[in-house]
């Protein structure tokens, strides 16, 4: 007689990811079966049991809450970070997850004090049995009711984790315009970044960035998607565009397409470019129309060809006027060599400087 199949859980259905809290609990339910107590007594070692399944459980189950929160709380996300995820998954959502895992947190907290002392009143294998299965019910409840707070932690994180962390207060250039009017041809002449580059509309579906040496600071080049100048309605890829060049950037370059390559009209991206600047007065925009190779226009934008170089020399010095350094220079003493030598017109060591007394020279260095 041929053997019964065993039934698959929903939760283990072959090809279907099961939700955060199967695999945290299968963790604190594993960890508390190993529990290994000692006593005199068997009556001891059974309450010390009980208490050891529900200590361990516990701390298991925050210590992977904690893990599921640690990348937001640690590093809270930047402005920028907060703007890109608020289309996708909605204003405030992480901030309500993160309150709702700490509430969770709190009652698991609450719920292991009160079985530990309720444990403390129990006696009899049976007695203490019941008590744990009854903590694990409630614990598991506890558990699944945040799995859609854990969900989306895990599903923001991996948003984030596929975009570029741009670091805060360094200077961005974020490169942006109509879909395939050489954004990301220009970013790679520009920067360090290889985006991918081909001849068709929205190669670019995510930011990338790259990095630009201006002598006195780093420059953050941001390529962006491909935005169509649609008014009330865009594209995720569109809409990440638009955030990134309004809460990222220090200068826009806005790079319009003047051949008959592209598939909308210099007119249409002018007026993209026009909307940009009222609704962002405060970001500059620097505008640049690419392959110069091909066509040119009479007017005072910049013209550049990614193909063969031209007026790329003249575009990174724009670049540089429009961007202010933000490292400091070292103090003028620092340039003084070692050897007493100073700046010209400035006096030597040895002439009429007061030599300061060697408590003067500790309290400097105090300071």
């Amino acid at each position: 007689m041929a053997r019964a199949r065993r039934a698959v859980p929903p939760s283990r259905t072959p090809g279907v990811r099961p939700p955060p809290s199967v695999e945290i609990l299968d963790a604190a339910f594993h960890r508390a079966s190993l529990v290994t107590p000692r006593g005199e007594t068997k009556a001891t070692r059974d309450r010390l049991r009980a208490k050891l399944k529900v200590v361990r459980s516990t701390a298991t189950v925050l210590r992977h809450l904690r893990l599921e929160t640690r990348r937001f709380v640690r590093t809270p996300l930047t402005d920028f970070e907060r703007a890109l995820i608020a289309d996708p998954f909605g204003e405030g959502t992480l901030d309500r997850a993160l309150r709702r895992l700490r509430r969770a947190e709190e009652r698991i907290r609450g719920l292991a004090r009160e079985e530990e002392r309720t444990l403390g009143h129990t006696a009899g294998p049976e007695a203490l049995g019941a008590r744990v299965k009854s903590f694990y019910g409630r614990l598991a409840s506890f558990v699944r009711e945040v799995d859609p707070d854990l969900e989306a932690l895990r599903a923001i994180g991996r948003y984030l984790r596929d975009r570029p962390q741009l670091e805060s207060g360094a200077p961005t250039l974020v490169v942006a315009g109509f879909p395939n009017v050489g954004k990301s041809s220009l970013v790679a002449r520009l920067s360090t970044a290889r985006p991918k580059i081909a001849d068709y509309p929205f190669t670019t579906l995510a930011i990338s960035v790259g990095h630009a040496d201006l002598g006195f600071d780093r420059l953050q080049v941001v390529d962006t998607p491909g935005v169509l100048g649609r008014t009330g309605r865009s594209n995720p890829a569109e809409t990440e565009a638009t955030t990134t060049v309004g809460k990222a950037a220090t200068v826009v370059l806005f790079v319009i397409d003047p051949s008959d390559r592209s598939d909308h009209s210099a007119d249409e991206q002018e007026t993209l470019l026009a909307r940009w600047r009222e609704e962002f007065p405060t970001v500059p925009i620097l505008v640049v129309e690419t392959k110069s190779d091909l066509a040119r226009r009479s007017n005072d934008h910049l013209k550049v060809s990614a193909v063969t170089g031209e007026g790329i020399d003249d575009l990174l010095r724009e670049i540089r006027a429009r961007v202010k350094p933000t490292g400091e220079l070292p103090p003028i003493e620092e340039s003084i060599t070692e050897d007493g030598s100073a700046l010209e017109g400035s006096p030597s060591r040895t002439e009429n400087v007061e030599s300061p007394s060697p408590a003067r020279r500790t309290a400097r260095r105090r300071s």
